[in-house]
């Protein structure tokens, strides 16, 4: 037992992308610079946890009151009853936010006390979760927000460099020839393409009909398999997800923006998914993740978790994967300046893959200096307000 000393929220900003980026032009209202949303958690032993909740991303503010609402109720009690500090946030939260932002505030949290136990521990944070029993986990590439062909040639060398055999891009109905051209060009490097439709955003988002319909003009062009189909409708599109599944022969994805377990088992219980994707910043932190594969597995799902958050995310992910012995991974492609400060040399990606780490806890690099060289811009912010940014007509993909 080790009693919780101090909790306390950090956010950090710092350059994302470039300004020219296709995600920047859309996203970020105020240039190529991107806030994340950490929590500090202090031991009584003096070993400090750090965690991190996507909400950070959106609105740091929200998720910095949250945090300081919730920590009286957990300082002074054991830390390393992890559930139990769980069922407290439960308890301060879900009457107000059973799903939505307090969940990602409550996932910070979580990730903060498994990354400290773990590191009292000495061992990887993976060891929380079971007996790993893989040495490495395959990595896709997440990228593909691409207006030209020089953007996708550029990242298709650098997952050629890293020996990466799957690749996912960002397309929608009218992006046809672009999608074909795509599928052509990546099977010159030996890559598969998988197809992330955005729906999770869009308002009204598509429907299965017209996502149907999109696949078979794509297949009129071109023979390459694609690969998956994630967020292909409204995330509420219960019926529509399974009509694409029940479809198409293409593996049907979903579930980053889900924020609790219980919600995630449902959909696997209606059997809408080829694959899942619970994101520990977003669903309740790493032990959430770690129930949603427990019951993917019952239903031969298979579980892959969403890692599109700062460095702190992406390893809690991680680590919750190998604890889990998960087969696939998301390896996020657009440069942010925290990943190499952060992970140091902790996140190590050899022929397509990522290699287990073994340096006790999450493995992320965190201290006075980041705190002050990477300080909050209040004007840092993703906007889910989408914005046209003027892509080329569809013949240039000709």
């Amino acid at each position: 037992m080790s009693k919780i000393e101090n909790i306390r929220p950090i956010l950090l900003s710092a350059d994302y992308g470039h300004e020219k980026h296709p995600e920047i032009l859309e996203c970020f209202p105020n240039g190529p610079k991107r806030t994340i949303g950490l929590v500090e958690v202090t031991l009584e032993n003096g070993i400090k946890g750090y965690g991190e909740g996507y909400l950070g991303v959106f609105a740091p503010n929200v998720f910095k009151a949250i945090v300081q609402l919730c920590s009286p109720y957990l300082v002074g009690k054991d830390g390393f009853d992890i559930l139990g500090r769980y069922k407290d946030l439960c308890s301060v939260c879900d009457y107000w936010s059973l799903q939505g932002a307090a969940r990602h505030t409550t996932s910070a949290v979580e990730i903060a006390l498994v990354d400290a136990k773990s590191k009292t521990q000495k061992c990887p944070a993976y060891r929380l979760f079971g007996n790993s029993s893989k040495g490495q986990i395959e990595i896709y590439g997440s990228g593909g927000i691409c207006d030209t062909k020089e953007h996708f040639i550029e990242e298709l060398e650098l997952l050629k460099s890293l020996g990466i055999k799957k690749y996912k891009i960002r397309s929608v109905t009218k992006d046809i020839k672009r999608t074909a051209w795509v599928l052509k060009e990546a099977r010159k490097y030996g890559i598969d393409i998988g197809i992330d439709m955005c729906q999770n955003l869009a308002d009204p988002p598509i429907n299965a009909d017209d996502v149907i319909s999109y696949i078979n003009s794509v297949k009129k062009i071109t023979k390459e398999k694609i690969l998956f189909l994630e967020e292909a409708v409204g995330p509420m599109d219960i019926i529509g997800f399974k009509k694409l599944k029940e479809t198409l022969k293409i593996a049907i994805c979903g579930g980053e923006i889900i924020t609790t377990p219980t919600e995630m088992i449902q959909r696997l219980n209606l059997d809408i998914y080829n694959f899942v994707q619970p994101d520990a910043s977003v669903i309740g932190g790493m032990h959430a993740v770690k129930e949603v594969f427990e019951h993917a597995k019952t239903k031969n799902i298979v579980p892959v978790v969403h890692a599109w958050g700062g460095p702190v995310a992406i390893m809690a992910n991680y680590h919750v994967a190998f604890g889990c012995n998960g087969n696939l991974v998301e390896f996020p492609m657009i440069p942010y300046k925290l990943e190499p400060i952060m992970f140091e040399d902790h996140r190590v990606i050899e022929n397509g893959n990522i290699i287990k780490p073994e340096i006790s806890g999450l493995g992320i690099t965190m201290n006075d200096e980041i705190e002050k060289d990477f300080s909050f811009d209040e004007k840092s912010v993703y906007s889910c307000v989408v914005v046209d940014r003027g892509q080329p007509d569809d013949n240039y993909w000709q």
